[in-house]
């Protein structure tokens, strides 16, 4: 019996011992000066994260200024719509951003820093629209 069971111990153990420890899926960048272009790319990938985090969270507030201005709509002519506006926008811009990005990549397809310029237009478009968005939630002042 020890036998049969010896191999699989150790063929757990070498799993164990050859895999990721707890946190090590995530480089550690310091991207205040990244110095290869892995790192660069890591960086500015990060950075899209951070302003498509901020996006994420600015679109709650817009659309919910939207949703209060078509409540206080009802009943009125034209009427409510401004929340279908906005999503109508949004999915348009969202495909915008996208192309624009892809396209900018092409400039250096293929090269080890197309990731890099992808991202960086990305968060760049990105941390744009969340001002909008803002703009937009603060309505004419």
């Amino acid at each position: 019996m020890l036998k049969s069971v010896l191999p699989l111990l150790l063929c757990g153990c070498v799993l164990l011992v050859d895999g990721p420890a707890v946190g090590e899926d995530e480089p550690k960048v310091d991207c205040e000066n990244p110095v290869t272009q892995s790192d660069m790319n890591f960086c500015s990938g990060k950075d899209y994260e951070e302003a498509d985090a901020a996006l994420n969270a600015q679109w709650v507030l817009t659309r919910k200024a939207m949703a209060d201005w078509d409540r206080e709509l009802e009943g009125q002519q034209p009427g409510p719509g401004a929340e279908k506006a906005l999503l109508k926008a949004q999915r348009a811009w969202i495909n915008y951003r996208d192309g624009q990005c892809e396209a900018e990549g092409f400039a250096v397809r293929g090269g080890s820093m197309e990731p890099m310029v992808v991202s960086g237009c990305m968060a760049e478009l990105t941390r744009k629209r969340t001002e909008e968005l803002k703009a937009m939630a603060n309505g004419v002042e």
